[in-house]
Order: structure tokens, then C-alpha cells, then sequence
């Protein structure tokens, strides 16, 4: 049966009183077992508070709806002082308290919670059924002394199993080696839920939920939801541009085909083909496998053939080994052969010539995705290659050295403003130069404005800066300003170009969207209308 119940609390003395009335406690009540409730809440906060000697003296019903409670708090203690020598796998250093080789100092208000904290530390060394408690609580000279003990002691717990759940075919290898989760390794929950987070990285694979664990006597079982995310892309453009000489409408284009993990090995397969409005023809084949033999080592193969209307063809072929050393950091150690051939008449004045070559590199990549952003899911990103090698035609052997930079990160302003910038270098350092060997760029992939690689140095610079607006989480609207620098020792040419330009994107149900409109010129000449690009590309995920 309820009853209706009030609850006064007094102290042994008037200030004990206020102490009491600043301590908010419940007061109106249904039954007694309510008001013991009460009673008891207020005990344990008046501990925490260091009045750890108060009692009880006096609790009367003065009528039929009334109790009066009266408590004598006694003397208050700042700190206690915790004995914990007979533990030794605490990490106090990593909680930033005050401790010796004795004892622990803590005031009384935050003993609670880094006992919550302590536990914690227990239970991420693979002891999660084992918690921490005080016991002999002594006061010495006005101090509170007490001794920190193991209610249960067990065997640290290991991880004896995984078992992934949704996706069956997920590779293991990125279970044990990109996620660094392993069986054998010592339980840490807490470490556990923060390492399956990087599976949201790959394009391939998305967590569900959570890991779980399953606890038997003599095993850990551990459960991860992993779902399959369609990763595949199509991407292609079509460029149309007016010819200067003809008058005439000139289209180029882009097929650009990328397959991930279709054979469940973590496997990516690259196949390009571009056409463009110089009569330039790029083919390039590339297959990236991870982990190989279930080790961080992974493998690159590239084959990459271009072909200058009927005046040369260059074939490289390459192979990369890499380490990774975590989900953002790689190292390469690679091989590049090249073959380049002269289409032209021999009699031909130009500085096209049969050539073989072959360089060795190292290669430092770092890329930081962006889970939450559809629309640029790389956040930053890092390419830098090193690479040495030699080059033969008629017979002559010249050392040559090739280096390459590619760097671009989105600083966000705000939930809807970003800028998104660019730095690309590259340079080749030889004795001498031939018109097939030097570096080729322009276009939608770097300076914008400029006809696909058309413009060829043996040495240049790129800085692509983007304001970007994003009016919803699937459009987005950007500026254009491109600038570049460039040498060609073999035209003694110095030049610096600029690219400006606007651009919008869509991601739509086909795929995301891209249209570009640049207007490119050199650093003394005025911009043209006539020259203005107009870049149409969309890349579509199956």
C-alpha cells in the first residue's frame, strides 16, 4: 500500500545541518524501504565527500507521514592514501595521479571515479572479471590510509578466435594485419572497437556494429559484423574543345575502369584508356595485391603504353614491392623498365630517338580518409617518389635521376566550406634530353584549362587551389585556380601557366557527376575564349 512520506535530515550540529541541505537528497517518499533507499544514497555521498566516520544517531517517526534522520558527519578528510604495492600491473603513469612507490594519493571526491578508471586498466590487460576494491581503512595522523585489492585473480584472457559475421569471404588478412587484431593477443575491448573502426577505411568492406564477445570457461570468442560495400568504379569524361586552324568542334576522352576485391583477396585492378585531341593514346594496366602470404609485404605491377600519333611509342613496365607499415603509411621498393620507339622517318630532324632505360625507386605513400564525407572521401594524401637509374640510345649509356611529388589536403572551414589544395612535381635530371623521355602534362588531372598532356618539361610544378561550397551532402559547386611552372632544356623554355575556372558536381543514383569549365594561358598572354575546356566526367560505382 503507498503511503505518502517526507524525509527531514539534520546534522548533530547547525553547521553539520547546512552541510546536509546543500547535499540534495529525496525527501518525498512512498514506503519506508524508499526512505532506507535515501538514507544509504546519502552515506555514500557524504564517503565521497570524507566524512567517512559519520553515523547514524537518531531516526524517529514523529508522525504518521514524518522521519526525522540526524546524522553526525564528524571530522572530514581531504585525501586517502591507497596502499597498492601488492599490485603490479597497474599503469599509474598513463592516468595522471599522484602516486609514489607506496601508495596512491587521491581526494576523497575522485576516488570513485579512478577506481573506475583503475578497473579499467585491469580489465584491458585481459582481465575483464577481475575488479579492484579498498579494504583496512586506517586513519593514522589525521590521514586515511587504505589498502587496494584484487576481489578475483585469474589468468589474463587472450583472444583464442575471430569469427566475422555478414560478409563470410572478408579477407582475414586485413582482420590481422590491417586492423592489427590477432588471435592470441591479449583481450583490451576498449582496443579492440578502436582498431575494427579502420575496416570503415577500405572501399570494399563497412563494419555493422560493434565486435561482441562470447566468454566460456576456457575460451574468447571474438565476433565482428563486417557488410560488403560495392567498390567497383567506372569513371570516364568526354572534352570537346574549337581547333584554331579548323574551326571545327574536337572531342577527347577518358575510359578509366577500377575493380576492388571482386576475387575477396583485398585485390584492385586498374584499366585506363585515353584518346585525346592530339592524336595521343595512353593504355595502362595496373593490379595492386596486399598482404601477400598473409604478411604486411604487398606487390604492385604497372604497364603503362603511350603512343604520340606516328611519331614514337613508350612502353614501361614496372614492379613494386611494398611494406605497409599501417591503414595510412606505405614503403615501396620498385623496378621500371622503358622502351621507347621513334615511328618517324630516320632522316627526321627532331630529337625523337630509340631509347631503353631502367631506374630503381623508393616510394613514400600516406593517405588519410574520410569516413563521413561521400563526396571526398581522401582527406589527405602524400606520394613521394625517389628513383635512379640509367638511360641507353646509340649505344651511350648517362645516369639519370627522376623524382615526383604528390601532395593535396581539404582544410574544412566549416560543415559546407572547404579548400581543397595541390602541390604535383615532378623532374627528370639528365645530361641530355629526348623529346619521347621528357614528362608529360595538362588537363583535367592537373592543370586545368591545358589540352591532356600536352605540355612537356623536364621539370614542373603544380598548385590546384579549390573553394568548395557544398549546398547539400550530394552537390557541391567549386572555383578553379590553377598555376604552373615548367622548364624544357630541350626548347630552353621557362614558363609559368594559369588556369582559372569554376566546376560543379552531383552525386547522383548513376554516379558522381563532374562538369569543368578552365580557361588556361601562359604567363604574357591574354586568356581566350576559344580556348576555354570544358571537361564532362562521371564515375559510377557497381
Amino acid at each position: 500500500m503507498c503511503q505518502n512520506l517526507s524525509l527531514n535530515i539534520e546534522g548533530h550540529t547547525a553547521q553539520q545541518t547546512k552541510i546536509i541541505d546543500s547535499i540534495a537528497y529525496q525527501k518525498n517518499h512512498i514506503n519506508y524501504q524508499s526512505i532506507t533507499n535515501a538514507l544509504d544514497s546519502l552515506s555514500n555521498t557524504l564517503n565521497h565527500l570524507g566524512y567517512i566516520e559519520h553515523n547514524i544517531i537518531d531516526s524517529n517517526k514523529i508522525n504518521d507521514s514524518t522521519v526525522v534522520s540526524v546524522f553526525n558527519l564528524k571530522n572530514k578528510y581531504s585525501s586517502l592514501y591507497i596502499r597498492y604495492t601488492n599490485i603490479e600491473t597497474l599503469n599509474l603513469e598513463s592516468l595522471n595521479i599522484n602516486f609514489n612507490k607506496e601508495y596512491i594519493v587521491l581526494l576523497f571526491k575522485n576516488v570513485q571515479n579512478t577506481l573506475n578508471r583503475l578497473n579499467s586498466e585491469i580489465a584491458n590487460q585481459g582481465l575483464p572479471f577481475t575488479a579492484l576494491h579498498l579494504e583496512n581503512f586506517k586513519i593514522e595522523n589525521d590521514s586515511v590510509k587504505a589498502d587496494l585489492k584484487i576481489s578475483k585473480k585469474t589468468s589474463p584472457r587472450h583472444i583464442d578466435k575471430i569469427i566475422i559475421k555478414g560478409y563470410q569471404k572478408f579477407p582475414r588478412k586485413f582482420i590481422n594485419q590491417y586492423a592489427q587484431i590477432k588471435t592470441g593477443q591479449v583481450f583490451n575491448m576498449n582496443e579492440i572497437i578502436l582498431k575494427t573502426k579502420n575496416i570503415n577505411s577500405l572501399p570494399f568492406a563497412n563494419l555493422i556494429r560493434d565486435p561482441e564477445v562470447l566468454f566460456t570457461k576456457d575460451s574468447t570468442t571474438l565476433y565482428i559484423y563486417v557488410e560488403k560495400q560495392k567498390s567497383n568504379n567506372f569513371d570516364g569524361y568526354l572534352g570537346f574543345t574549337t581547333n584554331e586552324d579548323t574551326n571545327k568542334l574536337e572531342f577527347s576522352g577518358y575510359l578509366n575502369m577500377l575493380l576492388r576485391n571482386n576475387l575477396n583477396f583485398g585485390e584492385s585492378v586498374k584499366l585506363l584508356y585515353e584518346s585525346d585531341e592530339n592524336e595521343q593514346k595512353t593504355f595502362n594496366f595496373n593490379i595492386d595485391m596486399p598482404y601477400l602470404f598473409k604478411s604486411p609485404i604487398g606487390a604492385n605491377v604497372d604497364l603503362n603504353i603511350f603512343k604520340k600519333d606516328s611519331t614514337f611509342t613508350t612502353v614501361d613496365q614496372s614492379l613494386k614491392l611494398y611494406y605497409q607499415f599501417s591503414t595510412q603509411h606505405k614503403l615501396y621498393l620498385g623496378i621500371k623498365e622503358s622502351q621507347s620507339n621513334n615511328l618517324l622517318n630516320q632522316n627526321s630532324l627532331t630529337t625523337i630517338e630509340d631509347y631503353k632505360s631502367t631506374f630503381y625507386s623508393t616510394t613514400y605513400n600516406f593517405t588519410k580518409t574520410d569516413d563521413i564525407n561521400i563526396l571526398f572521401p581522401i582527406k589527405t594524401y602524400a606520394n613521394v617518389n625517389l628513383g635512379l637509374g640509367h638511360r641507353t640510345y646509340e649505344n651511350t649509356k648517362e645516369q639519370q635521376f627522376e623524382a615526383s611529388l604528390d601532395l593535396y589536403h581539404t582544410f574544412y572551414l566549416n560543415e559546407k566550406n572547404s579548400i581543397f589544395t595541390r602541390i604535383e612535381a615532378a623532374a627528370l635530371q639528365s645530361e641530355t634530353y629526348l623529346e619521347n623521355e621528357l614528362l608529360r602534362y595538362g588537363g583535367i588531372n592537373s592543370i586545368r584549362g591545358f589540352e591532356e598532356n600536352s605540355i612537356l618539361a623536364n621539370l614542373y610544378s603544380v598548385l590546384n587551389i579549390e573553394y568548395r561550397f557544398q549546398l547539400n551532402p550530394t552537390i557541391f559547386v567549386h572555383t578553379i585556380s590553377d598555376f604552373s611552372y615548367l622548364e624544357n632544356k630541350i626548347s630552353n623554355q621557362k614558363e609559368r601557366l594559369i588556369g582559372l575556372g569554376v566546376g560543379f558536381a552531383v552525386l547522383t543514383k548513376a554516379g558522381l557527376l563532374k562538369l569543368n569549365y578552365a580557361n588556361g594561358k601562359t604567363e604574357n598572354s591574354p586568356f581566350n575564349i576559344s580556348n576555354a575546356k570544358v571537361h564532362l566526367s562521371i564515375t559510377t560505382i557497381f
